[in-house]
Order: C-alpha cells, then structure tokens, then sequence
C-alpha cells in the first residue's frame, strides 16, 4: 500500500478481507466443478465492486483507475479467475455509462452495478482474434432494427450473462465500419456454443455467441454507427490495467505462500528457508512484483488524466506485469517442488489461471506492436 491515500488504502483492505473471506475458500471447488459464482459476486457488488469505475448517479462506485486497479489486486489473491470475470463485466459498464445516451445509462447501468445483471464482451471472432478491425458480424439497418449475423468466440460469461456489448460491422471494410450494440440474452435469433474447456478460469464460462438474424432496436446503438472501433479500443486501454491487475493480485498470492512454504518445509535437515540460493529467487520475485506494480499503478494514474501516452504506457504495463506476474508464479510453483503440482496447493491454480492474461485483452505480440509504433512514428 505503499503511495496509496487512506481512502485507497481502505479500499485495498475491504477487497484483501472479501478475497480472504469470500474467495479463497472457494477458489479451488470453484475451479474444480467450473462454478460460476454469481451469488458471491453480488456480493462483491453491494461493496460497489460491480461498477467501480462507472458514475455514481447510475449505481457505480466513481472511483479512479488507480483506485480501480489496487481493488482488483486486492481481490485477485482469493480468486484470479473470478476476479478477471469482474474486471470485464466492469469494463463493460463503463463502455454503457461513458458512450451511452441518458436513456441507456438509467436502463442498463444500474442492474449492472448491482450485478442483479452481467455483462459480456462481444469483440473477439474464429477468423479475427489480434485483427480485431477485420470482424465479419454484420449489422445491417432494416427500419428502425438492425438485423445481426455471424459470430463471437471466447467470450467470458457467454452463455450465462444477460448484456452483450457486440461490435459488428455496419458499414464498409477496416475500423471505420465497426459500430457497437448492445444486446439482451432472450433476443430471438441469439445462440450460444459449447462450453469450453479450459487450461485455468474456470469459474466462469466462455463460449461462442452466435447471432442468426437476430433483430436489435438501433436505440440499443452505443453512441454512433462507425464510432464501434473506437469504443472498443477505449475499454481495452482500461482492460489492460485490470487484467494485469489480477495477475498482480495472483502474484503476490504466490510470493506470500512460497515464504510460508519455505518456512515450513525441511530439506538436509534444515528448513529451506535457510538455502540461499532459495532465498535470492525469493528476493527477485517480490522485487518484480513490486517493479510490474509500480508500472500498472502508473499507467493507471496516465489513463485516469487523459495523457496522451496513457494507451502506451497501458500496453506497456499489460506486456510486462503478465509477462513478470507469469514467471512469479511459476517459479514459485517450481519451489513448492511436487507439492506445487498438486491440487491441495492454491499455487498451481494461480499459474493455471494468469497463463491466459498473456493472451487476451491485446496478445502481449500485439503490446509489442503498439510500443514500438510509439516509438517509430515520425
């Protein structure tokens, strides 16, 4: 908490104590059944975790990015599963409360703060994952409808939520085409795939999300037709700071239990906490922790000001606290030895589980790509 105000640090242990009471307890049940567990998100919700970042006069919480990040953090060392679920289901109430009209605000915000409802992001594609402005849904104007066809992949909560915030393509090729639409689960013509199976986040589900001429009001529009790219990379920016929030969050899970293990556990006669080479290894982890931290926090504070490099310094946090947050919780599974492949032990969960942060919100491939744009533009 070192930096933090009193009020975040308040925040950071109301979260510490839901993760320790409401969370961890569960995490591996939660992984092992692949329960989604709505009721302890509510839960999370009635602390103001369900809009964090979204306006108080439509339920949310108003808080900052920083605030924002420190709280899924927190969180993330019950459940890094979970938790992710949360940073995406905020970031889509932050897209309805930033670029909806007055009338979308007051109808789809406040039971999603409250999480009486769940949202999903709908941007990934089969054919279009880190092409994202090369998507094939359709959304074609019919009257005062738009009638939609084609499909989403890898969409968390899919299948289980009520809101889908859908880009599609309403007008020609590239980003310029793309609009966003806001869909509710019981519209005739939307479908879901097969549950997927999964490496780790397995609290909640992801499927594909299928749309078979399936009509949408051009009131559920977010803001304007063509404006959909733009949204999306808006909420990506914010998603990257929460996703390697969490894997922050499963790190320093990880690092705490290692010193416990290293404590407790006896090898020649002594415990390994008395091996140096163990403790240097130990020493680098929290020092890469407390460097990816220190990264995700600034970028934090960038995105909340508005600056102008705050979608490069987002990347850049994103690429190097997954990156970092990985290689913690994978070294400190090695130095659980065989215990640490077990799943009595939490730690082989974390690893399980952050491997993904990698990949979405923005392939760490893809980070690379937008730093080094940064850099070489004229």
């Amino acid at each position: 908490s070192a930096g933090l105000t009193e009020e975040q640090k308040e925040f950071q242990k109301v979260a510490f104590d839901f993760a320790a009471k409401e969370l961890a307890p569960h995490m591996a049940e939660w992984d092992e059944k692949e329960i989604f567990p709505v009721e302890a998100m509510r839960k999370a919700a009635q602390l103001g975790f369900g809009g964090i970042y979204v306006k108080p006069d439509v339920g949310g919480s108003g808080l900052s990015r920083l605030d924002t990040s420190v709280i899924f953090e927190a969180l993330s060392t019950g459940c890094t599963s979970t938790t992710a679920y949360l940073s995406i289901h905020n970031m889509c109430v932050w897209m309805i409360d930033t670029f909806g009209s007055e009338e979308q605000r007051q109808k789809f915000c406040p039971p999603l703060c409250s999480m009486e409802k769940l949202a999903s992001y709908c941007l990934t594609e089969p054919g279009s994952g880190s092409d994202a402005a090369s998507l094939l849904t359709t959304a074609k104007r019919k009257g005062d409808t738009y009638v939609l066809n084609g499909s989403k992949a890898f969409i968390s909560g899919g299948g289980d939520t009520d809101v889908y915030v859908v880009m599609c393509r309403t007008g020609g090729p590239g980003p310029r085409g793309i609009s966003c639409v806001l869909l509710e689960k019981g519209t005739p013509g939307l479908s879901f795939g097969k549950k997927e199976k999964k490496v780790g986040w397995n609290s909640q589900p992801t499927r594909a999300v299928i749309f078979e001429d399936c009509v949408v009001p051009v009131s559920n529009l977010l803001g304007a037709e063509g404006q959909g790219f733009n949204i999306a990379m808006k909420g990506l920016n914010g998603g990257r700071i929460n996703i390697a929030s969490c894997s922050l969050g499963a790190a320093h899970a990880s690092v705490l239990l290692t010193q416990e293990h290293l404590s407790v556990r006896k090898q020649f006669g002594e415990p390994l906490a008395n091996n140096q080479y163990l403790q240097f290894k130990l020493a680098e982890m929290a020092t890469r922790l407390v460097a990816a931290r220190l990264m995700v926090r600034n970028a934090a504070r960038a995105l909340q000001e508005g600056r102008e490099d705050a979608p490069v310094l987002c990347s850049m946090a994103k690429l190097f606290a997954t990156d970092e947050c990985f290689a913690i919780c994978n070294q400190a599974l090695q130095m659980h030895g065989g215990y640490g492949y077990l799943k009595d032990y939490a730690v082989q969960q974390f690893v399980r589980d952050i491997r993904v942060h990698q990949i979405l919100e923005g392939t760490n491939e893809v980070m690379r790509m937008i730093v080094a744009r940064s850099l070489l533009q004229e």
